[in-house]
């Protein structure tokens, strides 16, 4: 069950990210009618491209990127062995845990406290736009959990499969 769950759960979070594009991009064109064809500049694709842009930036950093798709400073790690490499890891993914668990609370409390405020177009409430942000902050943690566990386990998961390493060139 798990395998055939686990692909269509992946093929659900990268609709969601296309849509997302897809609105920005739909936005976007309406807005270049609208101001240039009918001579009608409106604001409401401006939010909606802003806050489009803003869910898929941190949805494709909780959901979509794998870990060794981000782009990392690596002149630290790059240069020692595997055993340094994975306890460097260690330390960071329970340094990322311990600051993401402390900011959750606070993060949680002003999303909350941001449903008083309402974007001025769409008057949409605000802890309903920057929900997206506990969402991230979650995902980080349970990231670094997995990652943490990978880690302890001997297997660094920043590290590509051999089959899905490719160049740009």
């Amino acid at each position: 069950m798990s395998r055939k769950l686990i692909p269509a759960l992946q093929r659900a979070v990268d609709f969601v990210a296309a849509g997302l594009l897809a609105t920005i991009f739909v936005a976007f064109i309406i807005q270049i009618a609208l101001r240039y064809l009918f001579n009608w500049p409106v604001g409401w694709t401006t939010e909606v491209s802003v806050l489009a842009w803003l869910w898929l930036v941190l949805w494709g950093a909780s959901f979509v990127l794998k870990d060794h798709e981000e782009i990392r400073i690596d002149f630290l790690t790059a240069n020692v062995g595997r055993r340094a490499r994975i306890a460097m890891g260690i330390i960071a993914a329970v340094c990322v845990i311990v600051l993401f668990s402390m900011q959750l609370p606070a993060a949680y409390d002003y999303v909350s406290f941001m449903k008083v405020e309402k974007s001025s177009y769409m008057n949409t409430r605000f802890d309903v736009l920057f929900s997206i942000y506990l969402i991230f902050s979650v995902a980080v943690i349970g990231r670094n959990l997995w990652n943490l566990v990978q880690l302890l386990r001997g297997i660094d998961p920043s590290v590509a499969p051999p089959e899905q390493v490719s160049s740009a060139l």
